[in-house]
């Protein structure tokens, strides 16, 4: 075992902060691939050191950060403005580690530890990086909080009072037998004891959706149990594993283990374990099971299989969302919102033009509180969150041709009323040469219409009726676009042969090296509620949907010649956005 030094630098994270990272190269002259480590909770990457010499893989290069508000990286310690905000630092971090050291996202195995498992099996599920592996040791899907009803507690004591802190009540030597280790840890200074409650509850919830939705993680995966562990729930770690979509996947219980799995007193059993994953991955690395039809077969399907089977009508669940939808229909006399859900369909381009507005209307006061605690629901919400990710992604599609010298021609092919695309150039510096909406609703034709007159873009922007997944209209378009959109209607459609369609034609009409803004809705919390209370544009039918995964979505957009190079995430893990350049044949 040849010791290693450690490279000490620093990369940049999508909101400017400097994070520290410990890098230590290959030993070989042709790396084979790299190991990233993400440290536990409180914790930081000088702590995993000893990882990088037993796992004894000198052909692979290692890194290991410090995540915000840890170790010697900047922020309140124990602080991050929110879960999701440390799952995109993950992502950030991958991506210096790609560019700044030539790694193929491909060549990258991720090993986390409790809170740092978490974030890669958030990472993992929301991104869908084509990686090689992931290892997770005693995921902390739920910290045991030792005190009757505590996350209750904590929900009311933010609400009352805001963020606080909290200190870790856990000892070292409740986390590992090594006495070595526990010394290292009472007398680290850079251990961080404090932890935000926004945090700690952003990561139960985090760690419930992944949970339920682990299905949709295809990436091989090796799990770790520590079979004592006083600071993690096991059961949860369980039910991760028996949901989880890999093909290749491995559980691993420790029985005599304490929360520290890779820093016990006997570790060397379970990393062991994991340099013979690891290895694995690349001497013999496994096939990614092809989504392309995953609407014919797969959990998704199943799932919105059993959201279009009618209820027994006198059954407790069938009269609840009678009386659902019965409150909706009042509802609709008072809040204009739901109203306008009701006349055109709550997934038309009139309800989203009027939640991007967000301007509470309706009859009486009653009316107008009802309307603004509707389009404060989570699934607005992250609507409106969308549109941003969508303008953001939009301005750097626009960045990225002026760069390459490409004109800026913009076609988004079922724009609603177009509000996003529009404001997104109003608040531009850039005057595009020319900007196509199509839609196949005269209705938003229309109003589309009227929006480019307010705006003042009639010179540059024009309207029209066109078909979203006639595959030779898209493809004969003119003047051919440099920037394609197509925003919140896959999600409509459960059939991948539409899609392809769709896809087929924009990529007709995409010159190489042009851009792809496309949407996924990989999970949305209130999927029931959709299926059984809410009408479609389509001739008031029920809003039925199936969930893409966004490994689904982005083998789709793959499949057409596309290549992503960007993505956004909301807060809630519902609405994705994501940008992908045009591939040469």
């Amino acid at each position: 075992m040849i010791p290693r030094a450690a490279d000490e630098r620093t990369f940049t994270t999508h909101d400017g902060e400097a994070l520290f990272y410990r890098t230590w190269p290959s030993l070989s002259r042709s790396s084979r691939g790299a190991i990233v480590l993400l440290h536990r909770g409180h914790e930081h990457s000088g702590r995993l050191t000893h990882l990088v010499h037993e796992l004894n893989l000198p052909d692979f290069a290692f890194f290991a950060w410090d995540a915000r508000g840890h170790g010697l990286s900047p922020g309140k310690r124990g602080f991050s403005p929110g879960a999701a905000t440390s799952v995109r630092d993950v992502q950030t971090f991958i991506d210096h580690i790609c560019y700044a050291h030539g790694v193929a996202i491909e060549d990258i195995v991720v090993i986390g530890q409790s809170v740092g498992a978490v974030l890669a099996a958030a990472w993992v599920h929301d991104y869908a990086p084509n990686i090689a592996g992931l290892v997770l040791a005693a995921p902390a899907f739920k910290v045991k909080l030792y005190m009757p009803f505590a996350r209750t507690v904590l929900r009311l004591a933010r609400w009352a009072r805001g963020d606080f802190f909290i200190n870790s009540f856990v000892r070292a030597k409740l986390l590992t037998h090594d006495e070595s280790r526990i010394s290292s840890f009472e007398n680290d200074p850079l251990i961080a004891r404090p932890i935000s409650v926004n945090i700690l509850l952003g990561l139960y919830d985090l760690s419930e959706r992944i949970i339920e939705d682990a299905a949709a993680i295809t990436v091989p995966t090796q799990l770790l149990i520590s079979g004592k562990d006083w600071v993690v729930h096991e059961g949860p770690q369980h039910r991760f594993y028996d949901r989880l979509g890999a093909m290749k996947k491995e559980r691993h219980v420790f029985a005599r283990f304490y929360h520290d799995t890779l820093g016990e007193k006997d570790r060397n059993v379970a990393v062991d374990k994991a340099q013979a994953f690891i290895l694995d991955r690349f001497d013999a690395p496994s096939e990614r099971p092809c989504l392309l039809a995953a609407d014919k077969h797969g959990f998704t399907r199943t799932e919105a299989d059993r959201l279009a089977s009618p209820l027994p009508a006198w059954s407790l669940r069938g009269l609840y969302w009678l009386a659902v939808r019965c409150g909706l229909q009042v509802g609709g006399w008072l809040s204009k919102g739901i109203r306008i859900g009701h006349q055109t369909g709550f997934d038309s381009g009139s309800m989203l033009d009027y939640v991007y507005r967000n301007e509470p209307q309706g009859r009486t006061p009653l009316g107008r509180a009802l309307d603004k605690s509707y389009l404060e629901t989570i699934g607005w919400k992250g609507i409106r969150q969308r549109k941003v990710h969508i303008e953001e992604l939009l301005r750097s599609a626009i960045d990225r041709v002026q760069t390459d010298r490409l004109p800026t021609r913009i076609m988004d092919i079922a724009a609603g009323h177009g509000r996003y695309v529009l404001e997104a150039i109003e608040n531009s510096d850039c005057r595009p040469e020319s900007i196509l909406l199509r839609d196949y609703c005269e209705l938003n034709v229309t109003a589309g219409n009227d929006l480019i007159e307010q705006k003042g873009l009639s010179d540059v922007a024009s309207f029209v009726k066109g078909d979203a997944f006639d595959t030779a209209s898209l493809a004969n378009v003119e003047p051919r676009p440099t920037i394609g959109i197509v925003s919140g209607l896959y999600e409509l459609f459960a059939d991948n042969g539409m899609v392809r369609a769709s896809l087929d034609g924009l990529a007709a009409a995409i010159p190489d090296g042009g851009y792809l803004i496309y949407t996924c809705q990989p999970w949305h919390p209130q999927i029931e509620l959709i299926a059984r209370a809410l009408t479609s544009h389509q001739q008031g039918q029920a809003w039925l949907m199936r969930r893409r995964t966004q490994a689904e979505m982005d083998q789709l957009v793959s499949a057409a010649g596309f290549e992503k190079v960007d993505q956004r995430v909301d807060a809630w893990g519902i609405f994705t956005v994501a940008l992908a350049r045009k591939q040469p044949a």
